[in-house]
């Protein structure tokens, strides 16, 4: 139910709600593809916080309003970026919040994906523990298809999953991946029919929920080192080269191109 929960008057972009002890965190921008916008973002850098202090759930389900799980970054909030580069210096502060806080997040957190998860909406979904999609969707981080490097995470996460060959082909691509594909060679946990995705999801949360909550915890806190290591030692280089690419030129063409809906035409610059 909008608005009920008391968390929620903390919120304007992310809608909480509850089934028991299973808390839903849904971005809620249907109407831009649940794009990530200066409020969103600044909203996803603090609500796995609030998530995992929250004492009325053990398990966080993260999904999009509509028909996508998250179309990435909102044009016009990239534009603002590009006029006022000083505004990235949030942006990245912002960044490092997002990845890290999902990290710390003892609870689990399942990806519910019955859209397109696409740049900084894939690398959500790719940070959570389990992701599981409608298969009629695609996966993709098309950074470089706006002229900027993959740097709020994708670098990191995908060649965990994928590993080190094929995550550089699709990061330096930008090329989208079928769920069904991207299922099978383990960048997601499972793509299952759209009828079947909440019951799905709702089953493998109950399960969760079900559990000793302690060990699953701590299983993952365990799991996670590992990548909170590699987090550490990656981010801020990656934010750093997205910074450098924000003011180049070939960015500005790539936003160009996108909203003249046609090919950009870039330099090097």
């Amino acid at each position: 139910m909008k608005g009920g929960d008391p968390m929620q008057q903390n919120y304007e972009a992310i809608e909480w709600s509850r089934n028991g002890r299973i808390l839903t965190l849904t971005m809620n921008r249907p109407g831009r593809l649940n794009a990530v916008d200066g409020q969103l973002h600044a909203e996803l850098a603090r609500v796995f916080i609030d998530a995992a202090n929250d004492p009325e759930s053990d398990v966080i389900i993260l999904t999009g309003a509509g028909r996508a799980f998250s179309a990435g970054g909102d044009m016009d909030w990239l534009q603002g970026q590009i006029d006022d580069p000083l505004k990235f210096e949030l942006t990245a502060r912002e960044a490092k919040q997002i990845i890290f806080s999902m990290l710390d997040c003892e609870k689990p957190i399942i990806a519910k994906l019955a859209g397109p998860a696409i740049g900084l909406g894939c690398t959500l979904a790719l940070f959570c523990d389990v992701i599981y999609a409608a298969d009629d969707t695609v996966l993709a981080d098309p950074h470089v298809g706006i002229g900027m490097v993959a740097g709020d995470g994708g670098a990191v996460i995908w060649p965990q999953l994928i590993g080190y060959a094929r995550a550089k082909e699709y990061l330096m691509t930008g090329d989208a991946i079928p769920a069904k594909e991207a299922a099978q060679m383990g960048l997601i946990n499972h793509a299952v029919p759209a009828a079947d995705l909440d019951a799905k999801v709702m089953e493998f949360a109950n399960r969760m929920a079900g559990s000793a909550l302690q060990s699953v915890r701590w299983t993952k806190v365990s799991v996670n080192i590992g990548l909170k290591q590699l987090a550490h030692s990656i981010m801020d280089a990656c934010i750093a080269y997205e910074s450098l690419t924000n003011r180049s030129q070939d960015h500005q063409e790539g936003l160009n191109a996108f909203k003249e809906r046609r090919k950009p035409v870039f330099t090097g610059r």
